[in-house]
């Protein structure tokens, strides 16, 4: 009869570890995928990231915003061609050389309207040089390697049958929690580059304002908003960079849970510090 018993408990026990086996092989696959793939996201410029798309968002802002940016224009040229009048001597006396002035300011302005996809995407292509030449700041693997499973399958299999029905529970929970952590992860990456879709897009209505000197503060505002985007790339970076080196340091001892939910932890750690890296940016930038 107890033979019997025993052979009952060391097939659940088989079971419970295959299961606990599977529950961890497949929930660090999805986070291993996206933090892997985060380099070469953020390391990717808008025009390489989704050509179809970077046509569409170019072929919008050219023949949509651009008739609006000129009508923006026109409103300020003319507002600044009355202001400098007024202002020189509240014409008592009056000189030409201003409107020489006025038509440079002008000329810069339509420039500046014409070719600004061009300007944007020169800001995306220096800020993916910084990103590429960055990329040896992973110098070790961000995945969850075979060794530390296999050291898991050691574990797990040692344990009684109790404490490895709880362990299973938990990986449930644990494979739960990683699986919308990679969805998040995932969100903030490619969130990144459709912000720079829709900023780049209305890139010249604030091109426009740079022919007035007060109005000018909503182009200079969008210019350091366009650099911290670029950048949140290199800050983004960085968090992997960090997540890489925690993640490998992770021990796995006889408590196991400890060592799981020490990789959820490190993995939660990186989604908020990814979080963080847009309003870091803009804060660096001076921008709002």
């Amino acid at each position: 009869m107890n033979s019997i018993l025993e052979q009952i408990t060391d097939w659940i026990k088989e079971m419970l570890v295959s299961a606990v086996m599977n529950n961890l092989s497949g929930m660090f696959d999805s986070v291993n995928q996206q933090v892997g793939d985060v380099a070469t996201q953020v390391g990717t410029t808008p025009a390489n990231f989704s050509p179809g798309v970077f046509s569409m968002i170019q072929s919008v802002s050219e023949s949509v915003i651009v008739p609006i940016a000129g009508i923006f224009l026109t409103i300020i040229a003319c507002y600044e061609l009355i202001q400098m009048i007024i202002d020189h001597n509240n014409l008592a006396n009056f000189e030409t050389w201003i409107f020489f002035k006025w038509v440079f300011k002008t000329f810069v302005a339509v420039m500046l309207i014409t070719n600004c996809f061009n300007i944007t995407m020169a800001v995306f292509d220096v800020a993916q040089s910084v990103v590429s030449s960055s990329g040896s700041l992973i110098t070790t693997s961000t995945a969850v390697s075979d060794s530390m499973l296999t050291s898991l399958e050691d574990t797990v299999s040692a344990m009684e049958l109790g404490p490895l029905l709880g362990l299973y529970m938990q990986t449930l929970v644990i494979q739960f929690t990683m699986s919308a952590l990679s969805v998040v992860i995932f969100v903030i990456v490619y969130g990144r580059m459709v912000e720079i879709y829709l900023m780049t897009s209305l890139a010249p209505i604030p091109f426009a304002t740079f022919g007035n000197r007060e109005q000018s503060q909503i182009g200079q505002n969008y210019l350091r908003s366009l650099i911290a985007l670029g950048f949140q790339g290199f800050l983004i970076l960085v968090c992997v960079g960090i997540y890489a080196v925690l993640i490998q340091s992770v021990s796995i001892s006889s408590d196991i849970i400890s060592s799981l939910w020490g990789i959820v932890g490190y993995t939660v750690l990186l989604v908020f510090t990814l979080f963080k890296t847009g309003s870091l940016a803009k804060s660096v930038m001076n921008a709002h």
